[in-house]
């Protein structure tokens, strides 16, 4: 009696299907697929107008400096923290997780894949709000660009972390939805999602400058103007990508 041949670990091209269905699933979620590059675009474009006239430092705009870093991060933010943990709450709640954990495959093949297609996702929306700030409104380039790439590399990380939060302690896709909306807006409102930070009481207004959201927009504002970012802000994001990573470790369940 001849043994068994071990169950072979499925290699590249399975992760490349595995990458073009999460890719389907995310095209078939309409308002999911719309909301995270509608909604900036919306803001991009009721702002651009008036805030492309107002010069704020060395010829840059307010459009340069506050509206497209606030319209990046929007983009990566609502893609991190919204939509990338109810998929995953999705497939755990229909037990597709727990089904793959005792098959060749992992689960957390799954995970790596919805990963990737959101960040592609966030790059697209990333790309077009450039473009349209660009050639419609005469936005200017940032004038530290590897800069302004690796803080939008560390926002996504942030923000992405924050998502992982979302999914480990949300029990129902519904319910991730909602957490993930608390987290957006309580995050967008400390970090100047509905004006500038000055509105808010100061310990607030403190407060918002070293959470993500605020981190990440002021970083970006700042590799826009080409001066030095703030080491603290960047320290801030990178420590949220810890905790956000410890926390999902802890505490997220394939079941």
């Amino acid at each position: 009696m001849t043994a068994a041949a071990p169950a072979r670990r499925p290699g590249i091209r399975s992760m490349i299907i595995l990458i073009v269905c999460e890719a389907k699933m995310v095209a078939r979620d309409t308002a999911g697929l719309i909301v995270p590059i509608g909604l900036p675009l919306l803001i991009l474009i009721t702002s651009a107008s008036s805030a492309g006239d107002e010069e704020i430092f060395e010829g840059m705009t307010a459009l340069d400096l506050f509206v497209l870093p606030l319209v990046l991060v929007v983009v990566v933010a609502t893609i991190g923290i919204i939509n990338m943990p109810s998929f995953l709450a999705y497939y755990r709640r229909s037990g597709i997780l727990r089904r793959l954990a005792v098959t060749p495959a992992s689960p957390m093949m799954v995970l790596i894949a919805q990963a990737i297609v959101s960040v592609l996702q966030a790059a697209i929306g990333v790309l077009l709000a450039l473009t349209i700030a660009m050639l419609a409104f005469g936005a200017h380039p940032p004038r530290s660009p590897w800069i302004a790439l690796g803080v939008v590399a560390l926002t996504v990380a942030a923000m992405y972390a924050v998502g992982m939060i979302v999914a480990a302690v949300a029990p129902t896709p519904n319910s991730a939805v909602a957490i993930g909306l608390v987290a957006f807006f309580a995050l967008g409102a400390l970090g100047g999602l509905f004006g500038g930070r000055q509105a808010l009481p100061a310990p607030l207004a403190e407060l918002g400058a070293w959470l993500p959201f605020g981190a990440a927009v002021d970083s970006l504002s700042a590799a826009w103007a080409g001066v030095a970012v703030n080491g603290g802000q960047l320290l801030s994001l990178g420590i949220t990508v810890v905790i956000g990573l410890v926390t999902a470790a802890l505490f997220f369940r394939w079941e």
